[in-house]
């Protein structure tokens, strides 16, 4: 008698058992288990022959779901057949057995509110009808997912080899050669994956999951640009210059960008109050599901303009002349400057340099609907840099990158902040991506006065890519257009999740992100490591990875910059920014290692020019 036989006979004995009803409804269940609340318990059940890409889809799904706060498990063929399973073979008895065994485990993952993904060839189709009513008998929803590709396709990725085997006979039973793979004829959703990417799948999924109230909209992650589409263009345009409007600064401007682009997707426009609140007491979005978003992104107007426009159902704004966007059902609101700063900076010092500005800033408070007339343009030579989170996202499309790494900065580049990147994507390679391509985004909006101004840091991080400090070929440089706040861990939080809206599955970040001495006490405004240790807790930036800065040095020994090793202190030589710039205004080089020559350069012809402009 075979295993299979013995076992169901055993299963026929079994009469004296009493299935014992849980205490824990589905509903308690689905508020504790993540952090979005309510039950998703599922099966999504991936089929299809050897080398379709059922396993690729599941861990990516997983993935997506887990970052995203939907806890989910992929149960795969290979690794139930080396635990569970280890003791059936390939028979159609055994594959019977195989899929029941999988069926009854996910149905009790899917029971505990998981999303529960399978990837088993399963290639009877009573097989999966049975798996299915073992849900459905549940209460439980179940997802036939086919995925297919043709048989060619499959054996041209047959990594294991198992086609050539089958076709050579060494294999007997191989589906798909010698075993017939019998079609889904209705599955829920058919994924052809010798046509799509893994992102396209992966979009196609979730889009169901997200039909079938599985997982809530903003899991979606879309993105809101706030343009207005080229065919009401004109009749826009016609309105915006004959309604009442308000004159805007250069840093209201950068912000209109930021919202036109989708950057803080998604928002509508400058936030209403209710939003504003939200922000600043919860540093969340709260209306549709908890979305980070730590930073309030408003439009500050004086007594005199909120008087005379309070009411209007549409307000263009205006930068130097041209009227750029048009303002919908204008909200006016308080301005609560102390407030608002002790709030966003912890700190109301007036000399802090963005503080000052809302301190001299509108009494009021304007928000609304935004709709941008024509993309932002600042014709300084750097606009092509200047990608929106779509281009990004298409042009890591067009790299064929599985892991996008975002580097935020606001200085020029060393070889140490070179080294940490270097080592990101040595470790990336480690853990299994193939491709893995580096973000390199400095912040491209409002600094203070004492930053090297953007131009120069183009040209800085253009000469280190010359030198090949950093690949060119899997480096992305682009500009984020946001002001800088120096916000500290506050502000962080914004940087690190504009990088995810953009596609960035991993984030960077150094040593005192967005900090600044005090004014006043010239000591740090913040810890230096509160940053980063803040990132790695914030709600809603589960679908990026952290990267803390680790901590680098010049080694004097190597003559090169390196990973500070306390046991050889006496090794390394510490450059800090101070010593770094007064180098570069005395026309000195640096040690040998220390930054690229050209680089350098670049940062002495800087410095020359201010001396020279003083």
């Amino acid at each position: 008698m075979s295993g299979v036989k013995k076992l169901r006979v055993d299963l026929h004995r079994s009469t004296n058992v009493v299935y014992q009803a849980h205490h824990v409804s589905r509903n308690k269940r689905g508020q504790v288990v993540g952090t979005r609340g309510g039950f998703r318990g599922c099966t999504i059940w991936l089929t299809g022959l050897s080398g379709a890409g059922k396993t690729t889809i599941s861990f990516a799904l997983e993935e997506y779901l887990v970052s995203n706060a939907i806890p989910c498990y992929s149960l795969d063929g290979d690794n139930i057949r080396h635990g569970l399973n280890k003791n059936l073979g390939f028979t159609a008895e055994d594959r019977e057995e195989n899929i029941r065994r999988v069926a009854e485990v996910a149905k009790l993952f899917a029971d505990a509110g998981l999303v529960c993904v399978t990837s088993f060839i399963s290639p009877y189709s009573k097989d999966r009808e049975e798996a299915k009513k073992i849900h459905t008998k549940a209460g439980l929803p179940f997802f036939e997912v086919f995925i297919h590709a043709p048989l060619e396709v499959c054996e041209s990725r047959d990594v294991k080899g198992l086609y050539k085997r089958a076709r050579a006979g060494e294999i007997k039973g191989f589906t798909g050669i010698d075993s017939e793979y019998e079609r889904p004829e209705n599955p829920d959703l058919v994924l052809k994956t010798g046509e799509l990417s893994v992102d396209e799948c992966l979009h196609q999924v979730l889009e169901l999951l997200q039909e079938q109230n599985i997982v809530p909209s903003e899991v979606m992650e879309e993105l809101h640009e706030l343009y207005v589409p080229e065919n009401k263009l004109n009749l826009a345009i016609s309105e915006a210059n004959t309604i009442p409007a308000i004159s805007i600064t250069k840093l209201d401007l950068q912000w209109v960008q930021i919202l036109a682009e989708g950057w803080a997707s998604p928002l509508k426009g400058f936030m209403r109050e209710r939003e504003f609140l939200q922000v600043l007491h919860f540093g969340n979005l709260l209306d549709g599901g908890a979305i980070n978003l730590t930073v309030p992104i408003v439009l500050p107007v004086s007594t005199e303009i909120k008087e005379k426009l309070d009411g209007c159902a549409a307000i263009a704004l205006e930068y130097q002349g041209s009227r750029v966007a048009v303002l919908r059902n204008a909200e006016f609101y308080e301005h609560r400057k102390e407030e608002r700063c002790a709030r966003q900076w912890g700190t109301t010092c007036p000399q802090h340099p963005y503080i000052k500005m809302v301190m001299e800033g509108g009494d009021w408070l304007v928000g609304g609907e935004l709709e941008v007339l024509e993309r932002i343009k600042w014709n300084d030579g750097l606009d092509q840099y200047r990608l929106t989170p779509h281009e990004l996202k298409q042009k890591f499309k067009d790299m064929k990158a599985d892991a996008v790494f975002a580097f935020q900065l606001r200085n020029p580049v060393h070889n140490g902040h070179a080294l940490l990147m270097k080592d990101t994507k040595r470790r990336l390679l480690e853990r299994g991506y193939k491709n893995p391509v580096l973000l390199l985004h400095p912040l491209g909006g409002w600094t203070k006065d004492d930053d090297v101004p953007l131009a120069w840091r183009m040209k800085q991080h253009a000469a280190l890519m010359e030198d090949h400090v950093l690949d060119p070929a899997s480096t992305i440089i682009a500009i984020f257009p946001s002001p800088m706040m120096y916000a500290g861990p506050t502000e962080v939080q914004w940087h690190c999740r504009a990088r995810m809206v953009a596609g960035a599955n991993f984030y960077i970040v150094g040593r005192d992100p967005a900090g600044m001495p005090h004014p006043e006490t010239k000591k740090d405004l913040y810890e230096a490591s509160h940053g980063a240790k803040v990132l790695t807790m914030a709600p809603g930036l589960t679908s990026v990875e952290i990267i803390p800065f680790r901590v680098a040095a010049y080694n004097k020994t190597k003559k090169r910059m390196d990973f500070f090793n306390p046991e050889k202190r006496d090794d390394f030589e510490f450059i800090s920014g101070t010593k770094m710039r007064n180098m570069a205004r005395n026309g000195e080089n640096p040690p040998d290692g220390f930054m690229a020559p050209a680089a350098w350069k670049v940062l002495v012809e800087y410095y020359a020019s201010t001396h020279k402009n003083e």
